[in-house]
């Protein structure tokens, strides 16, 4: 059985910084390409950052690139986001997701839509008061 299971989340002033894991189980680890998304009430499920199965390539939304830093560490089954600068706006749960490498894509290829991900965790919150 598939295990995604985010961690880190909480409650920070704007300005400062948090940062939120995740590790899976049941799946091999670097044979997926993982992500971070974040949503709000209303809203659809938004990406925030990926990164390929290798670590090689990283992906960000326009909305925190020099903020945010994903990074994986493929002997632990983790990739997290270091949120450096957190911003009222970065409120939202965030979702750690796995998605499986295809061989019909380039080495570095980061997917970024819902659509390409297998696998979900249930989320960890974050809130970021002014």
């Amino acid at each position: 059985q598939v295990k995604v299971v985010e961690s880190g989340g909480g409650l920070v002033q704007a300005g400062g910084s948090l940062r939120v894991s995740c590790t899976t189980s049941g799946l091999t680890f670097d044979d997926y390409h993982m992500a971070w998304f974040r949503q709000i009430p209303g809203k659809d499920r938004e990406i925030v950052s990926g990164i390929n199965y290798s670590g090689s390539s990283t992906r960000y939304a326009d909305s925190v690139k020099g903020r945010f830093t994903i990074s994986r560490d493929n002997a632990k089954n983790t990739v997290t986001l270091q949120m450096n600068d957190l911003k009222p706006e970065d409120t939202a749960m965030y979702y750690c997701a796995a998605s499986e490498m295809s061989v019909y894509n380039e080495d570095d290829y980061v997917p970024t839509a819902t659509y390409e991900f297998n696998y979900w965790g249930q989320g960890t919150r974050v809130t970021v008061s002014s």
